[in-house]
């Protein structure tokens, strides 16, 4: 049986939906270039976290003092340390710490920065207080903030994700206070207002919806200054404990050996630049796409 068509009409081609497909794709490539770049970085990374113990070549803590300080060669490609650990398998579990720690910090910096941002927007009587302390503590740099919540416990990667959160949702309360000012007068919250709806219910159906897009851009910038400020708590020693691999615990340990063995540092190093520069570009293009005005342009 063949198909018959109405006059003058022709049958599409089956090639046409992937030919879109592909059109769209080539489009989005050629318009937001730096989600697709920062995108591709940081699935690799993640990719590496994920499959770590089986990228790895031999186990992180491993202490074999008979190959101490080797050059990195085809049994040991990045080399080994001062207790004869393999630095290619600790780099690679380092960046389950590093990604774990930004993700975490980004996700709880967001959830709390909203609820303290929209509650300060919604009640006046609670917003100077609540806003009063938010300045205190964004007047402290983050860094030094983090360090002396780490001095009043003990070095874990949870206490570090808590004390480099707790710098981070002033920022994020600040940013979603101004969205709720704005929308709070808009028809449709004064609307949900006026029939009694309660605050929660407000939140998810009006204020969060438009407030998303800056939101997610926030948190990829907060991730990214997170896994740099846990580099720097491991570097000085107030971070994860040593007996974990980390970038930060990686490149203190080779400090001492910086003029003659290099690698001990730059590795890991590398590998952390890559990291935050990934989630950068990501959070560029993120915010160039969902930016209206940008949007036209393009």
């Amino acid at each position: 049986m063949s198909t018959t068509f109405p006059t003058g009409a022709a049958p599409l081609p089956e090639v046409l939906p992937p030919i879109r497909r592909r059109g769209r794709v080539r489009t989005f490539i050629r318009r937001h270039p730096t989600i697709v770049v920062g995108g591709a970085l940081l699935g690799v990374m993640v990719f590496i976290a994920i499959f770590a113990p089986w990228l790895g070549t031999t186990d992180p803590t491993a202490i074999a003092p008979a190959k101490r300080i080797r050059d990195p060669s085809a049994l040991y490609w990045f080399g080994t340390d001062m207790l004869g650990r393999d630095i290619y398998s600790r780099v690679l579990y380092g960046a389950r710490i590093s990604l774990g720690v930004g993700f975490a910090v980004a996700l709880i910096a967001s959830v709390v920065g909203t609820a303290i941002g929209a509650i300060a927007g919604f009640s006046r009587a609670l917003d100077a207080v609540i806003m009063r302390v938010m300045d205190g503590l964004m007047s402290i740099p983050p860094i030094l903030l983090a360090i002396a919540l780490m001095a009043l416990t003990r070095a874990s990667v949870q206490n570090v994700i808590i004390a480099l959160a707790v710098p981070e949702f002033p920022r994020v309360a600040r940013l979603i206070r101004g969205i709720v000012l704005s929308l709070r007068e808009q028809p449709f919250v004064e609307g949900a207002i006026a029939a009694g709806t309660r605050l929660p219910r407000i939140i998810l159906r009006h204020i969060l919806p438009n407030a998303f897009a800056v939101l997610l851009v926030q948190a990829t910038f907060t991730g990214a200054s997170a896994m740099i400020n846990e580099a720097i708590l491991s570097f000085i020693g107030a971070g994860t404990p040593p007996t974990i691999p980390s970038w930060g615990n990686i490149m203190a340990e080779g400090r001492a050996l910086w003029q003659i063995k290099p690698f001990i540092v730059f590795f890991p190093a590398i590998f952390l630049s890559v990291t935050v520069l990934s989630v950068n570009l990501l959070g560029d293009g993120l915010r160039d796409a969902l930016d209206p005005r940008l949007a036209k342009r393009l």
